[in-house]
This record gives structure tokens, C-alpha cells and sequence, in this order.
């Protein structure tokens, strides 16, 4: 490593070429990561998929829909909304994008009071719509008192694409200057701290440039956008003030090159293993075959390999040219360390280590409770701003035309399959028990099929009328639930898609004989499948990050005690984030309208904190050992970790805090947890943890922190102390 420090100082001005041209290159694609990026990011070919094909192929079911809601002022007459909607109408008769165009005046009940609704049908995905809706949104026209808006699942996706890219610029104008304003308080001068908020950016940049191109292998979500930067701009400025910290300390001292080389030896050995334990941290959510769970370990994993590249080479080359130009434009003092208030932090904690290791514990205990009455649901519509139109108009169309008992996301869809014709009397016969049995389940409210339709309980009469009965009659009937050998049923529950109960039902039901081939589909199905995804192999993945986890941290420290603490710190820190996130969210404290806690929160703040917290159990048991080496006592070797350590940590987990915490402003829910979740996370962990907890059982346990397999460490760190 001191050998790299060396060759970046003497190749200096070719580093900053090479780096210039990459992200001269990767920022042009970088720009262009918005357009290949769609969808909410929850797909997983399960038989939900399967199911959703057969409809599509053999049904003629549409890939996807939009919605047309029109509604009027009370002012205006009824003749005149009817004007207002044929005149739409007529001028959709030039559009050619669609499957069929349904108008509120082709079938009964899409028109009510001061409202109407259309549906226009596609044979595209909802994500591969872009130029339709364009198209549309050019075509349809709004007049006084009267409106029509789009809503459905295509102009979702795309109003959460434009929710995320404004989100993050959002972010981005609260974060950073806040985020300066930390770094000059920590280095005193402007120079060094406008340093890792160039970091920062280029990691950003060159990050989604190089993300762009995993697009022609694979679908990206939207919320790239915003997971990238929330890790990428905490991660990379971090390392940036750990690795110039170091840098100004040792060039009081020392050449510009010497102090370089010993930086990049110390400093970025620590950026390396902690870059490694938020690395693995996200490699995890591989285990996940959902593409959002794909998307965040991909983009991720990029971030923090640029992000520890830059810190090792762009920054050290900057720095080589800088030289003791690093404490130019010094507006702040910076206080002799050994006076400071953290040395007299560091003391009031070790003079006290069972006091303040059982008022930590009693915190963190305390912030667990709310835990045990978490709800877990997959975002869907609610995800957007409460002002969004096309939010407002799904709102609307479910009030005032889909009775409550038969939304969606009640309905459960079976499609059962016969070895020959469905419509064959044995077969008929075994779809009549099956619907019997659905009738008789206390979850079922109802059964929609030829049955219900015509009214015909028996399964001989229904067959009669199928068969022989009136063509114009049965052919409409036929058409929607029959293929062949194929019938498809509309099962509506009593209890929504949210439910534990709705997912454990569609289990019970297809692990059922049914007497014939069946394959559930409909939201509730979808949502069983991602729960089970994830309550399935999420432990893997957590298995994997502590296991790997114990090892790095054993191998940098040769200790047993120091990598097993850390992690049972940082379960319980992230299980009292959890149960704040509880308190906050679901039960509606400080303003915030209750809401579920997005399925996707606990994965992702335990697989991204966990490795970003490591930074700091890295940066301060790095700078400890380092002492305990030189003295061989622990306790004052703890002290002196701490005093030279916890103005950085504070304030790199000051920085982290406000560029993660600045998406609590936002308006996409699941970032807005998210990013709330994470400032919590960090700054119990930063606080509580790292500056209380850390030293205080470091104090507790003495010489045995050290402790490794078949060595002799303590015993001859022991001989190094001095006498009394």
C-alpha cells in the first residue's frame, strides 16, 4: 500500500489525465441512465408471471392499461360532460398505439354523476409505453370545469420515474451544502473540505455511467436513481475525510510524498476493509431474485467499487498536487486534540464502563419495543406524492366505480387446466367442487364464473347451456372465462393484498389438489410470492454478511472479541432503527400520516448499514490498535482511538445522516423510510454505539479484546507497558 502512495505522488499529473477522460466519458452515459431505467422494480418469474401470460396469450387479457377519469364541476351540465367526453374520445380516433379504446358510453356503469372513465388497452408492458403516453397526453385536452387525467399502472410507473428524478435533485440541494458546512467544521479550511464532495460527485458520476450499460443485460428500477447517490455520496465522502484527515495529520510532520505514502498505507487500508464489509453487505441481496433486490446489489456494489477506487488513486493524486496547499483558505481554528472535548469524553466513559455500557443497552432495548408490531407491504400506488394526478385519479376511480368487495386487490385469479375439453361433463363436474369448495372457505366473499354468470348451480345444466344453448347468448361467457381446456375463476377474498391472511391463503390453496391443473395469478399472488422470496432467502443472504463480516474484521485485527461485538452491536443498533422507524411511520408520530413500512426497508437498511457502520468500527479500532501496538495498554490506547477518532467519525456520521436523511424531504414513500431509516441507523450507531458502547466494553474487557487463536499477542503486548 505505501508503495501505491509512492507511484500515485510520482505519476501524479497522468492519475488526474486518466481520470478526467473516464469521467469525461462515463458522465456523458451517466446522463442517459434515466431513459433505460422502468418499473417499481418488483418483478420475480414466479407463477404469478406464468399465470399473467396465459391470460395475456390464450385470454386475450391486455399487457397493461391506462385509465381515463373525467370529471366535472357541479356547475356544469350533464350534456355538456358528455360533449366534453365524446370530443376526447373523437380525437383518439387518430391514435394508433392502442388494442382497443373503450368509451365511458360503451358499457353500463362507467358513467356517475360528475364522473366517467375510459380505458384505452396495450399490447406493450406498462414500462415500454413512453411514447404512447406522450402521445396521449398531446391529444387529450382539459376545459374550465372540466377534466380528464390519466392514471393505471403505465402512467404510475412513469410519474415515479419523474417523482425519483426530482426527489434527487431535491436531496441533492438539502444534502450537500449542509454536508460542506460539516466538512469545514471538521477540517477548518474550504480547500480540504470541498475535496470529498468532489469525491462525491465524480464516484456518482462515473457510478451511473457505468450502471447505464448493465441495462442491455438487464432491466434497471427507477430507484437506481436514488439508491446509487444515497450510498455513493455518503460512502465516497467518507472515505475522502478519513483518507485527507490523516493526510493533514501526518504532513505537520512529514514531506508531502512521506506523508502520502503513510496515509495510503493506514487511511486506505481501512478504506479497503471497510469498502470490503459494505461490499459484501450488499452482495447478499443476490440471494433475492426480485429485480429491485438485483438492481440495489448491482448499482450498490458499483458504487462502493468506485467509490473506494477514487479514494485511492483520483484522491491521493489530487492531494500529490495540492501539497500543503490543503490548508489554504483556512476559516476555522482546528483544537489541540489532547484538550479537546473528546478527550475528556473518552475518559468520562472509561472512567464509568459498566454505568455506560448498561445506559446504552437500556436505550437501544427501549427503541426495540415498538418492533413486534411492524407491517410489512409491497408499495404500489401510495408510493407517489399525495398530489400527484394520476394518484388522485386511481383514488377516484376506485371510489366511485369498483365496489370495495371487488377491487383487485381482493381478487385472486385461478386459470384450471383439464387434460381434455374443460367443457366435458367430468370436467365440468370437478371445476363445479372446486368452486363449491372455494364458496365454503370463511376468506372466500366470492367466486366469479360461468357458474355465478348464469346463475346455474348445477354443472349438467351448465354444460347443456354451454354446449347447446343460445350462441349470442353464451358466446360472451365462453369468450371470457373458457380456452379450450382451460377455465378461469375470479376469486375475491374478504381481506385485501396486504393481508397475512390473503398470502397464507393462496399458499394453502396451491399447495391443494384440485382434481385439475391450476395456476394462481392476481395481486395477492404476486405479493405471496415476493414475501416468500424474501422470508426465504433474505437469512442466506444475512448469514452471508456476517460470517464474511467476523473474518474481515478477525483477519484486520487479529481478534476474536472485536469482530464478535461488532456484530451483535449492529444487530441490535439496526433492531432499534426498526422500531423507531415503527414509531414514526406506521403510528403517524411527528406529522407523518401512518403508513406501512415498505417490505423492502429491513433488507435493505440491515444489508447497507451493517457495511457502512463497519466504516466506523474500522476507522476507530484501526486508530486503537495502532496505539495498543505502540503501548501495549489498552486502556489508554482505547482513550487515544477515541480522541483522535471521534471528531471524524461524528463528523463523517454527520455527513451520512444529512445526505441520507435529506430523502426524508422527498415524496416517494419507500426512499422517503429508506432514507430516514438509514440517518437512524447511522446515528444510533455513531453515538450510542461507536462512542459509548465501543469504548466502554473495550475498557470492560481489558487485554482480552486482543485475544487470537494460538498467539502470544497479549502476553507480549503486556511486556511493552510501561511500570507504574
Amino acid at each position: 500500500m505505501q508503495k501505491l502512495g509512492g507511484y500515485i505522488y510520482q505519476k501524479r499529473k497522468l492519475v488526474l489525465v486518466i481520470w478526467i477522460l473516464v469521467i469525461l466519458l462515463l458522465g456523458f452515459f451517466a446522463l442517459k441512465l434515466p431513459t433505460v431505467l422502468s418499473g417499481n422494480g418488483f418483478e420475480y418469474k414466479g407463477e404469478y408471471n406464468q399465470t399473467r401470460n396465459l391470460l395475456e396469450q390464450e385470454f386475450g387479457h391486455p399487457k397493461s392499461s391506462i385509465i381515463l377519469v373525467f370529471q366535472k364541476n357541479r356547475s356544469i351540465s350533464n350534456e355538456d360532460f358528455k360533449q366534453f367526453i365524446l370530443t376526447n374520445f373523437e380525437k383518439l380516433k387518430v391514435y394508433d398505439g392502442a388494442k382497443q379504446i373503450i368509451s365511458p358510453f360503451e358499457r353500463d356503469g362507467m358513467v356517475k354523476d360528475n364522473y366517467a372513465y375510459g380505458l384505452i388497452t396495450f399490447n406493450k408492458n406498462a414500462e415500454s409505453l413512453g411514447k404512447e403516453i406522450n402521445q396521449l397526453k398531446a391529444l387529450l385536452e382539459n376545459k374550465k370545469g372540466l377534466t380528464v387525467t390519466m392514471t393505471g399502472e403505465p402512467i404510475i410507473v412513469q410519474d415515479l420515474n419523474t417523482a425519483s428524478q426530482e426527489d434527487l435533485a431535491k436531496a441533492e440541494m438539502i444534502g450537500l451544502p449542509i454536508a460542506l458546512v460539516v466538512l469545514i467544521l471538521a477540517f477548518g479550511g474550504l480547500v480540504a473540505a470541498s475535496l470529498p464532495i468532489v469525491i462525491g460527485v465524480v464516484s456518482i458520476l462515473c457510478t451511473m455511467g457505468t450502471v447505464y450499460f448493465f441495462s442491455y443485460g438487464t432491466d434497471l428500477t427507477i430507484f437506481i436513481l436514488n439508491i446509487v447517490p444515497m450510498i455513493g455520496l455518503a460512502l465516497s465522502i467518507d472515505f475522502a475525510l478519513l483518507f485527507i484527515n490523516r493526510y493533514k495529520e501526518e504532513l505537520k510532520t512529514k514531506s508531502i510524498q512521506a506523508a502520502l505514502e503513510i496515509t495510503v498505507s493506514t487511511a486506505g487500508r481501512s478504506i479497503i476493509f471497510s469498502g470490503l464489509c459494505v461490499f459484501i453487505g450488499l452482495s447478499a441481496l443476490w440471494f433475492i431474485k426480485i429485480d429491485i433486490f438485483q438492481n440495489v446489489a448491482l448499482g450498490g456494489m458499483t458504487v462502493v467499487l468506485m467509490s473506494a477506487v477514487c479514494a485511492l488513486t483520483f484522491l491521493p493524486a489530487l492531494l500529490a498536487v495540492l501539497g500543503t496547499k490543503i490548508n489554504k483558505l483556512s476559516l476555522l481554528p482546528l483544537a489541540d486534540k489532547n484538550i479537546s472535548i473528546w478527550h475528556r469524553f473518552a475518559k468520562f466513559v472509561m472512567r464509568r464502563p459498566i454505568l455506560m455500557t448498561v445506559a446504552a443497552l437500556a436505550i437501544l432495548l427501549a427503541g426495540l419495543i415498538p418492533v413486534k408490531q411492524m407491517i410489512l407491504a409491497i408499495p404500489g400506488t401510495e408510493s407517489l406524492p399525495t398530489n400527484y394526478p394520476s394518484r388522485v385519479a386511481l383514488e377516484v376511480f376506485n371510489s366511485h366505480f369498483v365496489a370495495k368487495e371487488k377491487r383487485d386487490e381482493k381478487k385472486v385469479t385461478i386459470v384450471l387446466e383439464a387434460s381434455g375439453s374443460i367443457l366435458e361433463k367430468n370436467n365440468l363436474e370437478k371445476v363445479s367442487n372446486v368452486i363449491k369448495n372455494l364458496d365454503k372457505d370463511v376468506l372466500v366473499n366470492s367466486v366469479n364464473s360461468p357458474f355465478s354468470v348464469t346463475g346455474i348451480k348445477d354443472d349438467d345444466q351448465l354444460y347443456q347451456m354451454l354446449t347447446y344453448g343460445n350462441k349470442a347468448k353464451v358466446a360472451p361467457i365462453i369468450n371470457y372465462f373458457i380456452r379450450d381446456n382451460k377455465m378461469l375463476l375470479e376469486v375475491y377474498l374478504k381481506t385485501g393484498e396486504h393481508s397475512a391472511k390473503a398470502r397464507q391463503w393462496v399458499t394453502d390453496w396451491s399447495n391443494k389438489d384440485l382434481g385439475l391443473k391450476a395456476s394462481f395469478g392476481g395481486p395477492i399472488k404476486f405479493e405471496q410470492e415476493i414475501f416468500s422470496e424474501i422470508f426465504q432467502k433474505a437469512p442466506y443472504g444475512l448469514l452471508l454478511i456476517v460470517i464474511t463480516t467476523f473474518v474481515i474484521l478477525m483477519a484486520a485485527f487479529r481478534s476474536i472479541l472485536i469482530p464478535l461485538k461488532a456484530i451483535l452491536m449492529n444487530v441490535l443498533s439496526l433492531s432499534c432503527t426498526f422500531g423507531i422507524l415503527v414509531w414514526i411511520f406506521q403510528q403517524g408520530h411527528f406529522g407523518v400520516t401512518p403508513v406501512d413500512i415498505a417490505l423492502i426497508l429491513p433488507v435493505f437498511v440491515f444489508t447497507l448499514v451493517f457495511g457502512l457502520s463497519m466504516d466506523y468500527e474500522v476507522f476507530l479500532i484501526s486508530r486503537i490498535q495502532e496505539f495498543y501496538l505502540q503501548t501495549g495498554d489498552n486502556s489508554e490506547a482505547t482513550i487515544a482511538g477515541l480522541t483522535y477518532t471521534s471528531k471524524i467519525i461524528t463528523s463523517a456520521a454527520a455527513i451520512m445522516i444529512v445526505v441520507t436523511g435529506a430523502f426524508a424531504f422527498t415524496g416517494v414513500m419507500p426512499v422517503k423510510q429508506l432514507g430516514v431509516g438509514i440517518a437512524i441507523a447511522i446515528f444510533i450507531d455513531a453515538t450510542i454505539v461507536r462512542m459509548v458502547l465501543v469504548p466502554a466494553l473495550m475498557k470492560l474487557l481489558g487485554d482480552w479484546n486482543w485475544w487470537f487463536f494460538g498467539n502470544k499477542n497479549i502476553k507480549l503486548l503486556r511486556s511493552k507497558k510501561k511500570p507504574a
